[in-house]
């Protein structure tokens, strides 16, 4: 009985140290890192992990598509060299980090993903110049707080996981809100301009405004009720 529990015990040691070998290892770094470590490998492998349109509007040089959320995600990424390191991005890290732990199940060996998406990278001034305007202008911006003396301004997206989670009771807050404080919504995909000016590098994002003035900005997942009280 002894020897037969103990030669299960090293079967099931062999086929996890087995599993721990044919596993790739995922590391999560910040943009300056990942500038540094993509600059430094010979024929590194990145993967944009956004859609079509999103790549298009900009992308890292040397970047390939494959949409995380598109249908051929496994048969695109099967065509690039797993035994290779593969750096991997999308926005703000909520795709990459799904994409990169597939792919090290699909058996690459290494893979580094950008930590906080494409709106890290450019935060930290990694993005390439570009005067094309997307969505609203900075005088647009100005106009519009101009306005409205008091002025909360979400940024979201609708791929983000916590956008979704906050948009019933936000959605419902603006309703309320009417008359006294002025709630816009402006997805962060449309207006990818004011990302870069107001330096937003994390959705959701909510800045607040009294008479033109920032009174504070929240970053991130924000429960109905601690969203209420910072409106008090």
């Amino acid at each position: 009985m002894k020897h037969k529990l103990l030669f299960s015990l090293l079967g099931i040691f062999l086929i996890m140290a087995c599993h721990s070998q044919q596993s790739g290892s995922v590391e999560s770094v910040p943009a300056s890192q990942f500038a540094y470590e993509l600059k430094q490998t010979k024929q590194a492998q990145l993967l944009d992990v956004r859609t079509a349109e999103e790549f298009a509007s900009q992308h890292i040089e040397g970047a390939i598509n494959v949409d995380w959320n598109g249908s051929s995600f496994e048969t695109e990424t099967k065509k690039l060299d797993a035994s290779k390191p593969v750096f991997v991005y999308c926005l703000s890290g909520g795709r990459s980090k799904k994409a990169a732990y597939k792919l090290t199940e699909m058996g690459f060996k290494k893979v580094v993903e950008l930590s906080g998406g494409i709106l890290k990278w450019n935060a930290a001034g990694f993005a390439e110049p570009n005067d094309k305007i997307v969505g609203m202008c900075s005088q647009e911006y100005e106009d519009m707080i101009k306005a409205n003396p008091k002025i909360l301004i979400n940024f979201y997206a609708e791929w983000c996981a916590p956008c979704k989670k906050m948009a019933p009771y936000v959605l419902q807050l603006q309703k309320e809100l009417a008359g006294n404080i002025h709630l816009v919504r402006l997805n962060a995909d449309e207006h990818k301009t004011l990302l870069k000016q107001l330096k937003i590098d994390e959705l959701p994002t909510f800045i607040y405004l009294e008479n033109q003035k920032e009174m504070w900005r929240q970053s991130g997942f924000i429960s109905e009720t601690d969203l209420r009280l910072k409106l008090k």
